[in-house]
């Protein structure tokens, strides 16, 4: 029988002095799978365009409305669906966000038209622009303090080797069973794991308590979690926690200007991520690559950004969160010009390597910076804040996914495609040296006005 004690907590707390149950392992492993799916529906489009361009008879500028119809989707998906995840709770939104968007991938596989691929584009879009947030979310609540950045980490890095394995069965696969047969597989998939979500994943526990849910509700979770035997405590909020939000706290003085520089960094690394998973595959068949070639090199793009995330993971642990972004991002720019100068000499070992550090420097960061993000902001407004800004990064999507084609057209050599990417890989550096510095100065003002209390 499970016995009750009037000890009070708070719900990280409770957390950070308990080991990491089997509960919290699944939703770890929950949430992972909804990211691979994530990171294969975004990926699979950059690596089926060039078979939509000889089919349909296309220029690579014809495809940049479909890769801005999915990137608006997810802008708008993020937007709307952060806010609504604080209000009626995390796993309801993931449930319903991997619904649409499987549902929208599935129907794209038997689109007529590019018009009509691109309408389902948006619609699959906003699925993905909710499941992604909140599934960050709802894992970094799960996780103790001293290891949160790590166990998010893992859990995001479901992306990259989704994204890997878009890259590598579009390779594989796509003149078996056409273009068609990929976007059937990222839709059937997400179908697979949504009873697993219903009956396996909780609410999250911070939101539960925050809303006052039944108590019996709350403690089957903490039951559980806890190790056996270990009476359940009552939990409460912390201090800081409001139930009431809107989208105005994160412009409040104690987040704006933190919340502009995570923007800003989101939106930087966005562009290239975009850019290299959507064209890079079109600019490597420009240069003179097979398809199949152009595929698995791309790919390294995503397997350095899981090996990056690791690292940088761990680091983050060690150095903190904005140093080491710092320093990653600017590894990420040095990799882009080596990149840069394998497309010029058409070096393909050269163009593996700078992939795979891109993928390991800016990529990686992406994911860290997830994490950076979920942890900057309270559970009240968590969930928005992290839907928000990477709705706001969407809009260097716009850039990364749109321009480039733009810029073929325009007659922009892929080494002075590459080179442009530079720039926003130093804005993101950055953005992050100079929330390093507002973290400090919030310390230190923190620091004197309680020791100012105490006087």
């Amino acid at each position: 029988m499970t016995q009750h004690t009037t000890e009070r907590m708070d719900v990280q707390q409770f957390i950070d002095g308990i080991p990491v149950s089997g509960l919290q392992k699944v939703i770890i492993l929950l949430c992972f799978f909804v990211a691979a799916l994530d990171g294969f529906d975004i990926a699979a489009v950059g690596f089926i365009a060039p078979a939509l361009i000889a089919e349909w008879s296309l220029t690579p500028a014809d495809l940049a409305p479909l890769f801005l119809s999915g990137v608006f989707g997810l802008m708008l998906g993020s937007f709307i669906f952060g806010p609504l995840a604080d209000k009626f709770g995390r796993k309801k939104i993931i449930i319903w966000s991997v619904i649409i968007f499987s549902i929208g991938t599935l129907i794209s596989a038997f689109s007529p038209s590019l018009t009509v691929l691109i309408v389902l584009r948006f619609l699959t879009g906003l699925g993905l622009g909710g499941a992604m947030p909140n599934a960050v979310t709802i894992t970094s609540e799960y996780c103790p303090t001293k290891r949160r950045s790590t166990l998010v980490t893992v859990m995001f890095c479901g992306y990259t080797i989704g994204a890997a394995m878009g890259g590598l069965l579009a390779g594989q696969l796509i003149q078996m069973i056409g273009w068609q047969g990929i976007l059937i597989i990222g839709g059937v998939a997400p179908l697979v794991i949504l009873p697993l979500l219903y009956c396996f994943m909780p609410e999250s526990l911070r939101f539960m308590v925050l809303n006052k849910f039944p108590k019996e509700k709350i403690d089957a979770v903490i039951q559980k979690m806890s190790p056996k035997g270990q009476p359940i405590p009552e939990l409460v909020a912390s201090v800081t926690e409001k139930q009431n939000v809107s989208v105005r706290e994160l412009f409040s003085k104690d987040y704006f200007l933190g919340t502009i520089l995570f923007w800003c960094a989101f939106t930087m690394g966005s562009i290239i991520i975009y850019m290299i998973s959507s064209w890079m595959p079109t600019i490597l068949k420009n240069e003179g690559f097979d398809m199949q070639s152009a595929s698995w090199i791309t790919s390294a793009f995503q397997i350095g950004g899981t090996v990056g995330a690791l690292i940088i993971a761990f680091f983050m642990d060690k150095l903190g969160h904005s140093r080491t972004l710092t320093i990653s991002y600017i590894v990420g720019a040095i990799c882009v010009l080596a990149l840069s100068a394998g497309v010029a000499n058409l070096s393909t070992m050269l163009i593996v390597l700078g992939i795979f550090g891109i993928g390991a420097g800016i990529s990686g960061s992406h994911v860290g910076i997830h994490v950076f993000c979920s942890s900057y902001y309270p559970t009240h407004c968590r969930s928005t804040g992290v839907s928000w800004a990477g709705g706001a990064g969407r809009l260097g999507s716009f850039v990364g996914s749109g321009a480039v084609g733009w810029l073929m057209v325009s007659g922009l050599s892929g080494e002075q495609i590459v080179n442009l990417l530079t720039i926003p890989a130093f804005l993101a550096a950055i953005s992050m040296f100079l929330l390093t510095r507002l973290l400090k100065k919030n310390k230190k003002t923190e620091a004197l006005n309680l020791q100012n209390a105490n006087v």
